[in-house]
């Protein structure tokens, strides 16, 4: 199975590329929701890389896929300015998952 990325900056595309994960750049929701419509579509990927940008600006989109799809399994990433998350954060996202608090 393959990775893609979809990334609100060059940086970070080029940055997974040069570890062989290849994607695209988009900056708008209707970009954004194509791209992972056609992902979706594709048997042969696996994994969908998005930066935490992409993720805000499609959140109800990735939640709906995430929620009803098993495959692709969907990764959030900072970019290369790093995470705009809370301290705490992947704790916080594992209690609301399974409800076990670590």
């Amino acid at each position: 199975m393959k990775a893609y990325i979809i990334s609100d900056n060059m940086d970070t595309l080029v940055s997974m590329q040069l570890a062989g994960v290849d994607g695209v750049v988009v900056h708008n929701k209707t970009d954004i929701i194509e791209f992972l419509d056609r992902f979706c579509n594709d048997k042969s990927i696996g994994i969908i890389i998005i930066t935490e940008k992409i993720g805000e600006l499609a959140k109800d989109k990735i939640d709906k896929i995430r929620l009803y799809k098993k495959l692709p399994l969907i990764i959030e990433v900072p970019d290369r300015f790093g995470t705009s998350k809370e301290d705490g954060y992947i704790l916080k996202y594992i209690k609301s998952c399974i409800g076990i608090n670590l």
